[in-house]
């Protein structure tokens, strides 16, 4: 069976979208699946795959990351595929590549269906502060459920994200999918030589957090954890690996509040290496998002042994329940604090939480999941589907 992605992201570009492609495609063929992923040219990929085809770009203003495919190229580009050799297609993004998986849909007939994996309601207002979040919501709100309910199938990351879409009117099935993560990859970091690399005390607590620096992801608050932790006389250093847009003002924010010796920065990490070295040197794993749609660091870090700190938020809820290797403190700088400190003070850290930790993460493995996602498919598009498939009618996409 042959599945049809497309997405506006993906690696070199690092976050939790390209992260989910690019786990579900490495494991997807284990279970009889090959995929074929149309995206972004970025100008970093080194040598094109034969399975990841390429679409140029521009910028997008204000945000150096992203690109915006062009629209003309990505029509011609799939209509120089073989379409008649594919069973599905799976959407990964709503902006070009939700209109460009429509148009094939409408072509082909082939089943369609679309990751949900951002929870836009909550994420406009950062990159539009000068709009009414009130009319961002609303307007996330409709655009979601009118794409949602023109595929055949959607796929939320967590229970907490299906109900979202239900309650804007998703009328489409819903199936709750999570990503999996390659538990054994995080499991051989090596914490001591992260330390000695970054110049960091071989003893002195490490609280981590890893991820994109947006400002949605509440980044701020686990700044305000860390000035209440070093109040309460701890000398735990919150280490932020990542980067992004709000780089920049947190490293202000850092510097204002007098943060030096409490905060420090990592950058990007190299997924293969650095960044199983990066978990294993932590003591600790902190998450203060409240628009998560899943959170798969918080299981990257447990099968690291890492027990977790976390705002009990979305997607998050789904990760954490049933674990007793995470904290959930309530919404509140002073309490997370606390939690953090309780939790580095605990003598069964090192040992029994390590040890819970790595056995929750175990349930959430790449393997695992992509095997619900091959199950998924193969009832959208049957065997049998495929040969009753016409052949192709009308004008190219791009006409």
């Amino acid at each position: 069976m042959r599945v049809l992605m497309l997405s506006d992201v993906y690696f070199p570009r690092i976050n939790g979208v390209s992260t989910s492609i690019q786990t579900f495609r490495q494991r997807l063929p284990e279970h009889g699946i090959a995929t074929t992923l149309v995206a972004p040219v970025y100008g970093g990929e080194g040598e094109g795959a034969d399975d990841v085809i390429r679409i140029a770009g521009r910028a997008v203003p204000g945000d150096p990351e992203d690109r915006i495919m062009r629209w003309r190229d990505a029509c011609r580009a799939v209509d120089r595929m073989p379409l008649d050799d594919y069973d599905a297609i799976h959407i990964q993004t709503p902006f070009l590549a939700h209109y460009l998986g429509v148009r094939l849909r409408r072509r082909t007939g082939l089943p369609t269906l679309v990751t949900y994996h951002t929870l836009f309601e909550d994420y406009l207002h950062h990159y539009a502060p000068w709009l009414p979040r009130a009319a961002l919501r609303a307007l996330a709100r409709r655009l979601s459920c009118r794409q949602c309910n023109g595929v055949d199938a959607v796929i939320a990351p967590s229970t907490a994200m299906a109900g979202r879409l239900r309650e804007y009117g998703v009328q489409s099935p819903v199936h709750v999918l999570p990503t999996g993560i390659p538990v054994a990859h995080y499991a051989k970091g090596s914490g001591a030589r992260f330390r000695a690399r970054h110049g960091l005390d071989p003893a002195r607590p490490l609280a981590l957090y890893v991820g994109r620096l947006a400002f949605e992801k509440n980044l701020h608050f686990l700044l305000d954890v860390a000035e209440h932790a070093r109040g309460m006389g701890s000398d735990v250093c919150m280490l932020l690996a990542g980067d992004g847009p709000a780089n920049a003002a947190l490293r202000d924010a850092v510097k204002r509040r007098g943060l030096g010796g409490q905060v420090a920065f990592a950058g990007y990490l190299s997924r293969d290496d650095e960044l199983p070295d990066c978990y294993a040197a932590a003591d600790a794993f902190v998450f203060a998002s409240k628009t998560e749609t899943q959170g798969l660091v918080l299981l990257e870090a447990m099968a690291a042994g890492v027990p977790v700190v976390c705002l009990r938020e979305m997607g998050v809820r789904d990760v954490v329940a049933n674990c007793a290797a995470a904290r959930t403190p309530p919404d509140d700088a002073p309490a997370f604090a606390r939690a953090l400190l309780d939790l580095l003070a605990d003598p069964a850290r090192g040992t029994v939480l390590a040890d819970a930790a790595r056995q929750h993460a175990a349930q959430w493995s790449d393997t695992a999941m992509a095997a619900r996602l091959a199950t998924l498919y193969r009832q959208l598009a049957p065997r049998s589907a495929r040969a009753a498939h016409l052949p192709l009618q009308g004008k190219p996409l791009e006409g």
